[in-house]
């Protein structure tokens, strides 16, 4: 895969969550367990906990940013998230995250090719490529 974009620096590794829809986590996320609790998502019932979450952007209110932080503060929020476009709200929540929790989630804006060559249940990593990162298969250790 390709270079992407770094809003929030920093490797991780998951399995691949792919959103067909933008999610806003302020209403949209139940930071207790890390599921979608959007009843008008079209992947409502899904969990976003310990998952490489892939979607368009995030989807509005302000307060998705302090949702956010709460659940990777919580362990139930997402390792990594990619997207499509930038979004800051996203970002806020994830640095705060990292500055006030030591946990860092990664969030990344891929080209799309990139983003659009992601398939759920993929395991994917986020890790350095050069002076940037990219979003690529996850490596399996050889024995």
């Amino acid at each position: 895969m390709s270079e992407v974009r770094a809003l929030v620096p920093g490797p991780a590794e998951g399995i691949a969550l792919v959103l067909s829809a933008p999610l806003s986590f302020w209403g949209g996320v139940d930071t207790e367990d890390g599921t979608v609790i959007d009843r008008h998502h079209p992947q409502v019932g899904e969990t976003v906990r310990g998952r490489v979450l892939v979607m368009p952007s995030g989807r509005g209110s302000s307060s998705s940013s302090s949702v956010l932080a709460e659940s990777i503060r919580a362990g139930t929020g997402p390792v990594a998230i990619v997207l499509a476009e930038p979004d800051g709200i996203l970002a806020l929540g994830a640095l705060v995250a990292s500055k006030l929790y030591g946990r860092t989630t990664p969030v990344v804006v891929a080209d799309d090719h990139t983003y659009r060559s992601i398939e759920s249940g993929a395991e994917l990593e986020i890790r350095p490529r050069g002076d940037g990162w990219e979003v690529a298969p996850r490596q399996r250790e050889r024995r």
